[in-house]
């Protein structure tokens, strides 16, 4: 090589350290692409997308050609400048030196940290560029390739390592899932951000976190009088209304307040008349999680479900709007009952109803009050005392000063937190 002229060498050097970079460029923006977006081009069938997709589901094979192209290159760019500063230097070991830590300046420079670096900043750009170049080097390489890879394989059988089965088993958990939809808020509205948000929460809120209470449903007693049924039914706020006998703990029926009124053009309406209106009870174990309840609703063809512990006993009411509610969002027409649940003081402060569910109370007022204990505010200021506390009684719980304003039949029933203003969007309607 001492006839070959200096400045050919030279030019082959930065040639060989360009091929290295493309091969660095190539692994670091396979590696880095979003594996989401690129099935998503495939399945349009985007030609560069289909040929990425194949290299990445043999990742084996794609590292085996990438790294045997960049350290053989890498290998003749150091071999070249040996060559070079011996023809030139006449064999100094001190140029020998000098070329050595140029050619490894050189390298990590121009054939590996600035070309990971772009690649890590354009992954989908480059990656599907280079898909073009990758796929007929890997067939015409494969043999050697093939070659590396019993060895490869070796090694990981002996370390009791299977990467294949370790990346068919990865998954995505709820946590992931919520923190990839944040990151997209640029690409995503805000409502349907929070919607999608709510969707996977679905999973791990139950029917416990969003049941009216049920100290708060409104029932009827088939034994009350014919005129006090019919004055229920038409000053009612629900559509559907359970059905009890003597006590609340019986109950026999949901019947569709709608078809029950429209028989009141052909007659008085009675206890009979709603026996045989009503629809049998539908009951849930308490627990359930929403998800796994809107589809039972849906199999069952119910909307409304009557909440039951361990021991049979009914502890609240969870209709299919509740659930629908924790996706979308409040609805505009609500219940008298729940449009007065805060009201807004001059001083900051906010009057809240002892009976409203925490989880309403975070979201609304975006405080974070714990969830892992009593759902209701009330339940939440009893388990502090360990006793039914009196009207007047100041307290701190997770750092938001509160005072009991008014206390009946064992509850709290009004509660002022103080220094809380009210979240107004599109979501929440207060």
């Amino acid at each position: 090589m001492e006839d070959i002229p200096l400045h050919i060498m030279l030019i082959t050097l930065m040639f060989l350290l360009v091929l290295s970079g493309f091969f660095s460029l190539s692994e670091t923006s396979m590696m880095a692409i979003n594996r989401y977006r690129l099935r998503h081009l495939a399945k349009q069938g985007h030609r560069s997308a289909i040929l990425t997709t194949k290299l990445l589901n043999k990742t084996d094979r794609l590292l085996g050609v990438i790294l045997l192209g960049n350290n053989l290159l890498n290998t003749a760019s150091a071999t070249l400048v040996a060559v070079i500063i011996s023809t030139s230097f006449s064999h100094n070991d001190f140029a020998l030196l000098i070329g050595t830590v140029c050619v490894t300046f050189a390298i990590l420079i121009f054939s590996e940290i600035t070309p990971k670096v772009i690649a890590a900043a354009y992954p989908e750009r480059i990656a599907l560029a280079t898909s073009y170049v990758l796929t007929p080097l890997l067939k015409v390489f494969y043999p050697v390739v093939w070659f590396v890879n019993l060895f490869v394989s070796a090694l990981l059988f002996i370390l009791r390592l299977k990467p294949k089965e370790a990346d068919q088993t990865q998954k995505i958990s709820p946590e992931e899932l919520k923190t990839l939809v944040l990151e997209a808020g640029h690409f995503i509205q805000k409502k349907h951000q929070g919607m999608l948000l709510n969707l996977v929460d679905l999973e791990t809120v139950t029917v416990d976190d969003v049941m009216v209470s049920r100290s708060q449903v409104e029932a009827i007693d088939l034994n009350a009088n014919d005129e006090l049924i019919q004055n229920q039914l038409l000053t009612c706020h629900h559509t559907r209304l359970p059905v009890y006998r003597d006590q609340l703990d019986n109950i026999v029926g949901i019947v569709h307040v709608r078809k029950v009124l429209n028989q009141m053009k052909s007659g008085k309406i009675t206890a009979d008349t709603l026996e045989k209106a009503m629809r049998e009870s539908y009951f849930i174990p308490s627990g359930t999680p929403l998800f796994s309840q809107m589809q039972l609703f849906q199999e069952s063809q119910n909307r409304v479900g009557l909440v039951v512990d361990e021991y049979g006993e009914w502890l609240g009411l969870v209709t299919l709007e509740d659930i629908i509610e924790e996706i979308i969002g409040e609805f505009t027409t609500q219940a008298p009952t729940k449009t007065n649940q805060f009201t807004k003081q001059e001083d900051s402060s906010i009057i809240v109803e002892g009976s409203i569910l925490l989880r309403d109370l975070n979201r609304k007022l975006d405080l974070r009050f714990p969830l892992d204990g009593p759902k209701t505010l009330n339940g939440l200021i009893l388990e502090h005392f360990q006793d039914i506390p009196e009207a007047g009684i100041g307290l701190n719980i997770a750092g938001y000063s509160m005072e009991i304003m008014q206390t009946k039949n064992q509850a709290v029933k009004v509660v002022k937190i103080y220094s809380i203003s009210l979240i107004e969007d599109d979501d929440t309607i207060i």
